[in-house]
């Protein structure tokens, strides 16, 4: 019974991230498989994926519905992903398990700091560059493959920044995109890397799921600089605990 409140608590602040953030949930998800639930780094990063796979895809329909999101850019930059995100998921089962919780914690850190540091919002968009959008979902899709994250905590930077989309707009669209390197990164582990305990993902999915719709919600009341602020410090406390404990 501990094990599946555990779960459902830790996916509804999974879902919760997605939803308000357009990522940064499957940050968070590895590291509570990991050290909550009890799983090796390898089974985590996989079920990390499913879980951020279906509640990405569902809570993209709500965004769909208002119109923010840009399906061709996030075609684009989840297409250029494909690959590089099935080589990543392919190298992911021959690293050894320090060497994942070590990399994921570098990770997880680079993208605390990146929500701490103001971004440049664009008073417009501008027309995207497509050589821009494949080379910057190339290097997502790796990423993605490799440590079991979607991605969004990068997407929406890259959609911002890089691309010129507005913020609302890069959210919704991180969700397609990370939607898509999931489902690649899942195809290639298929066989090569331990599966899911789905005793254990499937109320952490469901959870997670409730938790987006809710997460939608409370963007839409809380400012968004607070609401990365309180993540990124959240963020960077569980990246020194995981590279402190890869070290030792």
């Amino acid at each position: 019974m501990s094990t599946l409140l555990l779960a459902l608590a830790a996916g509804a602040v999974i879902g919760l991230a997605l939803g308000a953030l357009g990522g940064g949930g499957s940050v968070l998800a590895v590291p509570a498989l990991i050290y909550l639930l009890g799983s090796t780094p390898a089974a985590a990063t996989t079920a990390s994926l499913v879980v951020v796979a279906v509640t990405s895809a569902v809570a993209l329909v709500a965004h769909a519905r208002s119109g923010q999101v840009r399906w061709r850019t996030g075609l684009l930059f989840g297409a250029a992903g494909i690959g590089p995100a099935m080589l990543g998921g392919a190298v992911a089962g021959r690293l050894p398990a320090a060497v994942l919780t070590a990399a994921f914690a570098l990770v997880a850190a680079l993208a605390a700091v990146r929500m701490l540091r103001p971004g440049r919002v664009p008073a417009e968009e501008r027309p995207v560059r497509p050589g821009r959008a494949a080379a910057a979902g190339a290097g997502l899709g790796a990423v993605t493959g490799a440590l079991g994250v979607g991605g969004g905590f990068l997407a929406v930077p890259a959609l911002v920044g890089l691309l010129g989309l507005r913020m609302r707009a890069a959210v919704g669209t991180s969700l397609l995109v990370i939607t898509v390197n999931s489902l690649a990164a899942l195809v290639m582990r298929a066989g090569t890397v331990p599966g899911p305990d789905w005793a254990v993902v499937a109320p952490f999915a469901g959870a997670a799921v409730l938790g987006a719709w809710d997460g939608g919600r409370l963007a839409a009341k809380v400012p968004g600089a607070a609401l990365q602020r309180v993540f990124a410090v959240m963020l960077l406390t569980v990246a020194a605990f995981m590279l402190a404990d890869a070290v030792v």
